[in-house]
């Protein structure tokens, strides 16, 4: 609720503009009114000017016989020898006809002058005063009528710059009351309609100013009601900021959980690597067991046939590049056997051109993929040396897995149109049999690709074989997950144990390279991965 003193103060400022307006319309009104008031006397006494003005005794009204008598007064008294107005006739004949002007204006001006004084005046006295320095002695006419200064009025009149006309007068009429009666009822009327409108406006003012202040108090208590309807909301918006942020810690810890799964399936997926690298490791031992029993035969074999006279020369020559072949295989054994044992994360990089690695596996495998993969291999190198960070023994494993799986994906596409013959319905048995004939005669691609993207050295392995749908394309590098547990192309200890290209991924994580996989299923694939170029 508003305090007392200022509520006190409100209404002073809401009554003030309305005392002001009244103040401001009386002074405006003051004037008019007065000269209102005043218009009759202002009227009788321009009557009476005029009749002074105009009446006429001895052919002059009297301002024309005073002018006279001035400049007569003065012309004597500069003539030589002056005349002094006292002893001089003329000036006194002057004078005395002054005087009798005024007597005539004074006894009795009703009778003599009834037309140019219509309101029939009393004339008490008729004085002409002139100016100190003149020197005159004023002409005076009195009635010698007893009477009091309330009772009559006042006029100077100007007759000359140095005599004036002094006045003492009554007008009467025979209709003066009742004028005067009519006209103060008429100004009783229009004062009060002027109280009776200033009334109504003071009171429509104080309705107004009462309408504004119950407008205020509804709009003060509306606005009570909107800040407590805001507490309220703001209250309600804190209660549900709560729970957001309730909901939010609910959130964080379960994001925690997460994060905690996550790690423990990091930490499993380090395990899976570690038991990659063992079971690749395990592998190569067995391989290279295996392989060393094997070469023990044909080695001496070799020898022996070395060692036997009557060889001719082509036929020693040939025994040479057998022996050759077979050391060379021994060698890369024992290569092939160092780097699968030696972890991944461990790398020996040197600086390495890529180009160079892949026109020495493209050497490598040429001719067997020709002859006995039934498929052409390609190399399309780029034109300028693409220097790489690398360890090279681990780059080789991890390039010739592509190649094998891209060999697979062809021998898996060979098997697949070899079916679709054998499927096809509504063919006679040549047709099926051309069919079949054209299934075997396909020939896969696999081309090798290098080339220069900014500061990346890219390298793809393109085939068209098979390809992969799209759920075996994401999941195509997990440790092993393989499609080939049924029909690879050798079979041996690790056929289908889906490492292959989990072990390209760790290899090129520690090379910092990436790996992409585009493939269509029966679309072909091409493994496209970027390798970082050395500075130079």
């Amino acid at each position: 609720m508003p305090r007392p003193r200022s509520q006190f103060w409100r209404y002073v400022r809401a009554f003030a503009a309305p005392v002001l307006l009244w103040g401001l319309f009386i002074a405006v009104l003051i004037e008019p009114m007065q000269s209102w008031l005043r218009g009759e006397d202002r009227y009788d006494t321009a009557a009476l000017r005029e009749w002074i003005e105009e009446a006429r005794v001895f052919r002059e009204t009297l301002p024309e016989m005073v002018r006279d008598y001035v400049e007569a007064v003065a012309k004597a008294r500069t003539d030589e020898p002056p005349r002094a107005p006292e002893t001089d006739i003329g000036l006194r004949f002057k004078a005395d006809n002054i005087r009798t002007h005024l007597q005539s204006l004074g006894d009795p001006p009703t009778k003599m002058y009834a037309g140019q004084l219509p309101l029939f005046p009393v004339i008490y006295c008729l004085e002409v005063r002139f100016a100190p320095e003149t020197h005159l002695e004023s002409v005076l006419w009195d009635s010698e009528v007893p009477r009091h200064a309330s009772q009559y009025q006042e006029l100077r009149y100007a007759l000359h710059p140095q005599a004036e006309l002094y006045v003492q007068y009554q007008f009467h009429a025979y209709n003066k009351r009742q004028h005067n009666e009519q006209a103060a009822a008429t100004r009783l009327r229009w004062v009060s309609l002027l109280a009776v409108a200033a009334t109504v406006f003071a009171f429509l003012w104080i309705y107004l100013v009462q309408r504004r202040e119950r407008e205020h108090e509804r709009q003060r208590l509306g606005a009570e009601q909107q800040i407590s309807q805001t507490e309220r909301r703001l209250l309600e918006e804190e209660l549900r900021r709560g729970a957001v942020e309730r909901q939010n810690e609910e959130t964080e810890r379960k994001l925690l959980e997460q994060r905690l799964a996550t790690q423990a399936a990091e930490r499993q997926a380090l395990e899976l690597k570690s038991q990659l690298y063992a079971s690749i490791g395990i592998m190569a031992g067995s391989y290279a067991h295996n392989i060393k029993n094997l070469l023990v035969r044909p080695n001496d074999l070799l020898r022996r046939c070395l060692e036997h006279d009557g060889l001719s020369t082509d036929q020693e020559h040939m025994l040479h590049e057998v022996r050759q072949t077979l050391g060379t295989v021994t060698e890369r054994l024992q290569q092939i056997l160092r780097t699968v044992r030696r972890d991944p994360s461990k790398s020996e990089l040197a600086r390495l051109d890529l180009n160079e690695q892949v026109a020495d596996l493209y050497r490598t495998w040429r001719d067997l993929a020709a002859d006995k993969w039934k498929l052409t291999l390609t190399a399309e190198l780029s034109p300028e040396p693409l220097w790489i960070e690398a360890d090279p023994s681990h780059l080789q494993q991890a390039v010739e897995n592509l190649v094998f799986n891209a060999r697979d994906a062809t021998f898996e596409m060979r098997n697949h149109l070899r079916d679709q013959a054998r499927r096809e319905v509504g063919m006679s048995e040549a047709e099926r049999r051309q069919a079949l004939i054209a299934a075997a005669a396909w020939r896969g691609t696999v081309r090798l690709r290098t080339r220069r993207e900014g500061a990346v050295a890219l390298l793809e392995v393109q085939d068209n074989g098979v390809g992969m749908s799209e759920e075996v394309r994401r999941r195509c590098t997990e440790t092993h997950f393989s499609t080939k547990r049924d029909n690879a192309i050798y079979e041996g200890i690790s056929t289908g144990m889906g490492l292959g290209l989990s072990f390209v991924v760790a290899i090129l994580e520690h090379h910092h390279a990436t790996l992409e996989i585009d493939s269509t299923l029966l679309g072909g694939t091409t493994f496209r991965a970027r390798f970082a170029l050395a500075p130079d």
